[in-house]
């Protein structure tokens, strides 16, 4: 295993760089909204080392910790004695939008605009099937408090992979869909998403989807860590840079998503022509499996509101409406007479009756995750000619 960033994968030029070593960067939001299915080359790129060089005949996946019989695998085992599982999943960096906390109040983190996101089609062996290959079945009786901890080859903080977990329920629900990732869109894993294999666990944040696997680990605790216990949690706004080490402990880390949005057209700032014709487009998601169920639009700062039209544009995709459980939605609402200048405003709802906090204000942390606020966009008045 090689890991320097003199051997980084090359990456298309259209994607906004937010951080070059480790490198992190994101699709323009237009771009996003024109494929369901995310292109490889246009998927959001969150690493936290180099991207390692490793060998796909010799890597190893090992499975150890509470588990009666521990395995080690190699990917054409991985390949050949499992089942293979598609499974369409959104994954999302918990820093999505985090350059609007910013402007409130400095935070730390990748300036990450809308774009921290992408869908794709994911397949190989479900994780619930590699461990019970472990025989996990025999502490049926103790799921409840076990922890599945994933650790990757790439060495970040504290000389330990980048590592971090999910409950055991998590791990073994058979309708959970969480995956040992082999394939993306129908092809070998791309260095930058986790060749040669790496896991996908639907309707998480994306941190819990650990690239380039190297050990999944059974405990009675959840992992210790750094990007388990000391990232990836969600504080009261009050608490600082000074007093923060108080709450480490205390806040949980986050694992499913919350309702999410975004507009993708039109863009921050874009000139559009008062009174003509104007679709407006923007992506939605939720945790846990829930379903978007509805997307509002105001174009007159929440004063009244318009429900946009939700669809899955799955006309060249070969596949069915319940591969979408862990995906994103799509919506679109077309304006017979757009207003200009003015504020576009959405927000959206999930099935369980969940949906967006208007302030962001109210949200504010200082690691800048989990915006959900309503989302504004700006436009101005195109000048007549």
């Amino acid at each position: 295993m090689t890991s320097s960033y003199n051997h980084e994968p090359k990456r298309p030029p259209n994607l906004t760089i937010n951080e070059t070593r480790p490198f992190n960067a994101e699709p323009p939001v237009p771009v996003l909204r024109e494929h369901f299915v995310t292109p490889v080359d246009q998927f959001y790129i969150r690493n936290h080392a180099p991207v390692p060089l490793l060998d796909v005949t010799s890597h190893v996946v090992t499975i150890t910790g509470l588990v009666p019989k521990e395995l080690n695998l190699h990917i054409r085992q991985l390949e050949q004695d499992f089942q293979q599982v598609t499974v369409m999943a959104t994954l999302m960096c918990a820093g999505n939008r985090r350059t609007e906390m910013s402007k409130i109040k400095k935070v730390r983190g990748v300036p990450w605009g809308h774009a921290a996101i992408s869908n794709a089609i994911w397949r190989g062996p479900l994780l619930r099937d590699v461990l019970l290959a472990a025989g996990i079945e025999q502490l049926e009786s103790i799921w409840d408090t076990l922890h599945v901890e994933f650790e990757g080859v790439d060495t970040c903080k504290e000389n330990r992979g980048y590592g971090s977990s999910i409950p055991m329920t998590k791990a073994m629900d058979p309708r959970g869909d969480t995956l040992l990732a082999l394939q993306m869109n129908g092809h070998q894993l791309p260095r930058d998403h986790g060749f040669p294999v790496r896991v996908v666990v639907p309707g998480y944040i994306g941190a819990r989807s650990v690239k380039w696997l190297k050990t999944i680990r059974i405990l009675r605790h959840e992992s210790t860590n750094y990007y388990q216990v000391k990232d990836y949690k969600l504080f009261p706004k009050h608490v600082d840079w000074d007093t923060v080490d108080d709450w480490w402990d205390r806040m949980p880390p986050i694992q499913e998503l919350s309702v999410q949005a975004a507009i993708c057209q039109p863009t921050q700032g874009e000139a559009v022509t008062p009174g003509a014709k104007y679709t407006i487009k923007g992506y939605a998601l939720s945790g846990g499996g829930r379903r978007i169920t509805r997307v509002d639009i105001s174009l007159d700062n929440g004063a009244s509101w318009e429900a946009a039209h939700l669809f899955s544009d799955l006309h060249n995709e070969k596949t069915s409406s319940h591969m979408t459980k862990w995906s994103w939605e799509f919506w679109e609402l077309t304006v017979m007479s757009m207003p200009a200048p003015c504020t576009v405003i959405c927000r959206a709802w999930d099935e369980a009756s969940n949906t967006m906090p208007e302030d962001l204000r109210q949200i504010w942390n200082l690691r800048g995750v989990m915006n959900n606020s309503w989302v504004k966009v700006n436009v101005r008045a195109k000048a007549k000619v």
